[in-house]
């Protein structure tokens, strides 16, 4: 496509999707609905209420079908945000007030609905946390949904095009992302949104590349516009000029390449070129398909996360329910082992339909969480680790408990854990009764305890991003600190490298299963501090595997030692970037363009 003629403009947002697309920019630009009010008589005041009953319903039934859409194209995991909105559509708090304006004031129903939804959209507006600021577009999408069904009117199309368009707007809810047709929308550009909302989640499992958070540019560009759009780098360029489109070009076909290197490493062992081996493990949640976990070239699973099979309903999954989820990711891994973590409830993963599960405390991250709610709710506890051992029955499996700061609360696990054992035999219920049992290093304080922890389990698992957050003290969803998030930071690596110590001096082996693991640029470090076993999301495994493949252990180590000297994390961060493009081998141009 050629240059417009027009001035090119160069902007930067936030990277939400990797990707780079090229084409006429679809300006999608939402006109707000005029409510109008007017004052409803007493007696028929009750026919209002009648039409938001019949909204609601009419509602609820289109979720249930772009929830199925959704499922279908994405999984069921993507598909959890419209249980998010039908939800709302069930919140009994909101419906009273929307039937007391009626009732109170006479308002009009659409009137009544629309005052309502303004009053929660305001009040979660000023909620400092990003996560509920994000839920607003959650609130404003459905509410959107129910005023068109009030007013008789169907919601706006993106467009009859067929060729490939750049989609740019002030935002995109969730229903309007699942109507994306990934042949005709290349890319997508926002005003608002950030790497959390679900719009960018959706987006980036489609394999659609997004830049968001740009402020204004759907006021900047106009139907038909040239735009190129790079996801890796956060940059939107408009009217791109004939050196930028070239430069794209070559940009695109040249990781296209890279990808094409990466994914040739995908079956092959992740072996350095002196023989070391580094198992390459997989994070999953529980939705993953039978079918892309046995083509994602993973040696097992290194993380289920469990917590959320019991995200997805209102009630606590039983054990015969928890069971029937452990034992088709074991069979289907079988005889490759499945570590599964025991519930990681809290935080910013609250159970809204449990109370005696859901916490509000205002540092829940250091709060009443993972371990520390199983421990205070034994029966729970108990059902899932009975779950998990009937499951070993049918593969390897490994237990890891997470968010663990003291030997007290290892040896309390584990004696839980004893008692579930002696139930199940009791039952003449099958198991591994050797099934090895693991703790998560990832507070600051199981870290220089390690060495007593591990005479009580059977290997550790570093989970870097809680034990950076905790080390550094740093929030790392908050705007204002999140530069202060360094992994490359000298104590971090002097506590990774304890931890290792601690295990090899036990005789145990550590894996990590952080963001550190599924980051290239780590991989050779963490090799030579004694990893043999990283736990990554799938789309990380193909490059890692190509680079370790590429390095010796030698090498790796020469790499470490000089890293421990250092007191500069950005000196640190050069040195492992480096050595990560000198052994990229022939897809090295990739990162030079």
């Amino acid at each position: 496509m050629e240059n417009t003629g027009k001035e090119e403009i160069l902007l930067r947002g936030v990277a939400a999707s990797p990707g780079v697309a090229h084409g006429p920019v679809f300006l999608f630009v939402k006109k707000e609905l005029e409510i109008v009010r007017y004052f409803v008589p007493p007696d028929r005041r009750e026919e209002q209420v009648a039409r938001f009953e019949g909204a609601l319903l009419q509602t609820k039934q289109q979720l249930r079908v772009l929830r199925c859409e959704i499922e279908e194209k994405l999984g069921d995991k993507e598909a959890q945000i419209f249980d998010a909105h039908q939800m709302v559509l069930e919140d009994r708090a909101m419906i009273d007030a929307v039937e007391k304006e009626i009732f109170q004031n006479g308002s009009n129903i659409e009137f009544a609905f629309q005052t309502v939804s303004n009053r929660y959209v305001l009040a979660f507006s000023n909620i400092d946390d990003d996560y509920i600021k994000e839920r607003v577009a959650d609130i404003k999408d459905v509410s959107r949904r129910l005023l068109h069904n009030l007013m008789g009117q169907s919601e706006m199309e993106m467009g009859s095009f067929t060729a490939p368009h750049i989609l740019v707007s002030d935002d995109i809810s969730p229903s309007d992302t699942v109507r994306i047709d990934r042949d005709r929308v290349s890319a997508i550009v926002t005003d608002q949104g950030s790497r959390t909302s679900h719009t960018v989640i959706m987006a980036r499992s489609a394999g659609v590349p997004a830049v968001v958070g740009l402020h204004d540019i759907s006021r900047r560009v106009q139907h038909g516009d040239v735009m190129i759009v790079d996801g890796f780098e956060g940059l939107v360029i408009i009217n791109p000029s004939e050196q930028s489109l070239f430069r794209y070009g070559k940009i695109q076909v040249q990781r296209q390449n890279a990808l094409n290197l990466y994914h040739s490493s995908l079956h092959l062992p992740a072996r350095t070129d002196d023989g070391v081996e580094l198992k390459m493990l997989l994070n999953v949640d529980g939705s993953e398909s039978a079918d892309k976990l046995l083509r994602s070239g993973a040696d097992g699973v290194g993380l289920f996360r469990t917590e959320n099979i019991f995200l997805r309903g209102e009630v606590v999954p039983t054990e015969q329910e928890q069971y029937e989820h452990y034992r088709h990711i074991v069979e289907t891994m079988r005889p490759r082992p499945v570590t599964i973590r025991t519930l990681d409830l809290g935080g910013d993963k609250q159970m809204g339909g449990v109370k005696s599960l859901t916490v509000e405390e205002a540092n829940p991250f250091m709060g009443f969480r993972a371990i520390r709610l199983c421990l205070s709710h034994r029966d729970v506890f108990k059902d899932q680790l009975r779950a998990i051992l009937r499951s070993s029955a049918h593969g390897s499996v490994k237990i890891m408990y997470p968010m663990i700061s003291s030997v007290k609360e290892l040896l309390e696990a584990n004696s839980i854990l004893e008692e579930c054992k002696a139930e199940l035999r009791s039952r003449g219920q099958a198991f591994d009764e050797g099934v090895e049992v693991g703790s998560m290093i990832e507070i600051p304080a199981a870290a220089y305890v390690a060495d007593h922890l591990a005479r009580h389990c059977s290997f550790f698992s570093i989970g870097t991003n809680d034990l950076i957050q905790y080390m550094l003290a740093v929030d790392r969803v908050n705007d204002r600190v999140a530069h202060l998030y360094e992994p490359n930071h000298p104590a971090v690596m002097r506590t990774l490298k304890a931890i290792f110590d601690a295990g090899s001096k036990a005789g145990i082996p550590v894996s990590v299963c952080g963001e550190m693991a599924g980051d290239p640029v780590y991989a050779a470090l963490l090799l030579a501090m004694g990893a043999r076993e990283l736990s990554v999301a799938a789309g990380s495994l193909a490059e890692i595997k190509y680079f370790i493949r590429n390095i010796t252990l030698d090498e790796a180590g020469r790499v470490l030692n000089e890293v421990l000297l250092m007191d500069d994390p950005d000196e640190i961060a050069t040195i492992l970037s480096s050595f990560h493009l000198d052994h990229l081998g022939a897809a090295r141009s990739v990162v030079n363009v």
